[in-house]
């Protein structure tokens, strides 16, 4: 039975890390794998375990110390059924000669593996106008091998979100950005080996070769493990934050001078939970902060009574009701889409005083003369809706009526006035409401018109859309088609001033010239921002476009 050496392996570019627990003693039997001491940087916490079989002969270190990659922790006795394990290849060896296999061969071999590799890094693609655009998920972790395209993080903006695919097939060796980091255009975010020869294991069958002209030593086993971080590349199970990431805010290890131990399993736990563990009392060893910790912490949280506002401005608390005392519940998670939306509809609606301007349009003659026209527009292989008539009414009116086609400026004390017409069409999807824009309506055809909105609706609704055809709206149209309803009040999308809707349109007696006729009547709702436009300015910019879709030979005038 020999003793060998166990050393710190490769921890990256670390030095002089701390040993916050001892988790073994002399006299233990470990398996492969088992954790013998715990380290701790300044950015993760990570296990070192044991490279193979064996019973502890002695610690060499204690908690407190600081080590390296290569300072040895321990001496290990392998007991006889440990070469077995560690050098299948030679069963009928004599037991010295698998430890003094890896002393020289697996240190020869690293380079010849690095060589025949090329480290490529993954940088993040053109995502249009948009910066410091929020990681939400890491798909992959280091010693993953991914094909190309194959998708390795996802992003999301305020208004989509996006998968970064990989531009090559290879081994992930290092995730440059954590879960909440912010990245824009060329920041990198994963470094990726590209070569044949550099995901392959050539330590088997160099060990196979090695006694026959390597002696026995007894340190060889360190050289060993220094020299395969492949194998020992000792990382939370946890997919997420690593050591080698830029460390969140609420990660941190220090709190008013005290010093946190967590696992970054537990850490990213309590990141999604939004929990600062600097609060959290710890019920492990060494007041280490346990899961449980953490969900008592939140638990009681939702217990406390919310405080009443001090001002009478302030929103109150909504009260947390336990609604499975009343009967079952089931519990679903918004969506991304519907998520995000939510919360701009929020803003939006708690700080723009909204007016919102009733009003009928009769659309009898316009009905006609797009149905007149149904079969020339199928030969074009698209479809004449009323919404490219609205388009070009609106677009018509924000000509006529400038403070349509502004934004307020963030001070508050001025008008953008803006130069091109781009009109938002909000869009129904699976995923939630989506609002992709129509460029340049002003220079633009009906049937080129139709021919984009249908286009842009299809790629809404099968999630297609880029970000940069969601941006750049001037005016937004929401319309109810032939849902239901007789009017609604649409909330405005920010940064414009104003938004129509339009529902879905009925036949009504309208008396015209002493009797009462029956016309198609087209209900529209215009919200505007009370700051920017006046109720007088509404009620004129409704009326005019009635009169246009009243009789569409107007829009030549």
């Amino acid at each position: 039975m020999a003793n060998i050496e166990i050393a710190v392996p490769d921890i990256g570019d670390f030095e002089h890390v701390e040993v916050i627990d001892v988790l073994v003693k002399p006299g233990d039997l470990v398996n492969l794998e088992d954790p013998l001491v715990t380290l701790e940087s300044d950015k993760a916490t990570m296990d070192v375990p044991a490279p193979r079989a064996g019973r502890v002969v002695a610690v060499l270190v204690k908690v407190g110390d600081k080590v390296s990659q290569g300072k040895v922790i321990l001496s290990l006795a392998e007991e006889d059924s440990a070469p077995q394990e560690v050098a299948a290849p030679a069963p009928a060896a004599p037991p010295p000669q698998p430890v003094a296999a890896p002393s020289v061969a697996p240190a020869a071999a690293a380079p010849a593996t690095v060589a025949a590799s090329t480290t490529q890094q993954v940088l993040v693609p053109d995502i249009g106008d948009f910066e410091n655009v929020e990681v939400i998920d890491v798909l992959v972790k280091v010693g993953d091998i991914v094909s190309l395209e194959a998708p390795l993080m996802t992003l999301e903006s305020d208004k989509a979100t996006m998968d970064i695919p990989a531009p090559a097939a290879g081994r992930v060796t290092k995730i440059l950005v954590a879960v909440g980091a912010k990245v824009s255009q060329g920041a990198p975010i994963v470094e990726l080996e590209v070569a044949g020869e550099a995901n392959a294991a050539p330590t088997p069958p160099t060990k196979a070769a090695a006694p026959a002209t390597v002696p026995v030593a007894a340190p060889a086993p360190t050289a060993a493990v220094a020299s395969a971080p492949s194998k020992y590349d000792f990382v939370s199970p946890d997919p997420g934050p690593r050591s080698d990431a830029p460390p969140a805010s609420s990660d941190a290890l220090l709190h008013s001078g005290v010093r946190i131990y967590a696992s970054p399993a537990l850490r990213k736990f309590a990141r999604e939970l939004g929990v600062d563990l600097g609060v959290v009392k710890g019920s492990g060893r060494k007041n280490r902060i346990m899961k449980g910790d953490v969900a008592g912490f939140v638990k009681q949280a939702l217990a406390t009574k919310p405080t009443a506002p001090a001002t009478g401005f302030a929103l109150p608390a909504a009260p947390v009701v336990d609604f499975s005392k009343f009967g079952a519940t089931e519990s679903r998670p918004l969506s991304k889409i519907k998520r995000l939306t939510g919360q701009n509809l929020h803003r939006a609606w708690v700080t723009i005083p909204h007016v919102t301007q009733f009003d009928e349009a009769d659309i009898t003659e316009l009905e006609a003369f797009r149905k007149s026209k149904a079969a020339e527009t199928e030969k074009q292989g698209t479809k004449l809706t009323l919404v490219a008539f609205l388009l070009k009414a609106v677009t018509a009116m924000m000509q006529k009526y400038p403070d349509f086609n502004a934004s307020l400026s963030p001070d508050g004390e001025s008008l953008i006035y803006k130069q091109y017409f781009n009109i938002g069409m909000a869009v129904n999807t699976e995923r939630g409401l989506l609002v992709p824009v129509i460029r340049d309506v002003n220079k633009k055809g009906l049937y080129e018109l139709a021919s984009e909105i249908r286009a842009l609706g299809v790629k809404a609704r099968d999630g297609k859309l880029s970000p940069a055809e969601m941006q750049g709206g001037c005016f937004t149209v929401s319309s109810l088609g032939g849902i239901s309803g007789t009017g609604f009040t649409p909330i405005i999308n920010p940064p414009e001033v104003a938004i129509l809707g339009i529902s879905p349109a009925a036949m009504k007696p309208v008396y015209k010239e002493g009797i009462f006729v029956p016309r198609l009547m087209l209900p529209c709702s215009l919200s505007y921002d009370h700051r920017v436009i006046d109720g007088v300015a509404a009620a004129e910019f409704t009326r005019q476009l009635n009169v246009l879709l009243g009789d569409i030979r107007h829009l030549l005038l």
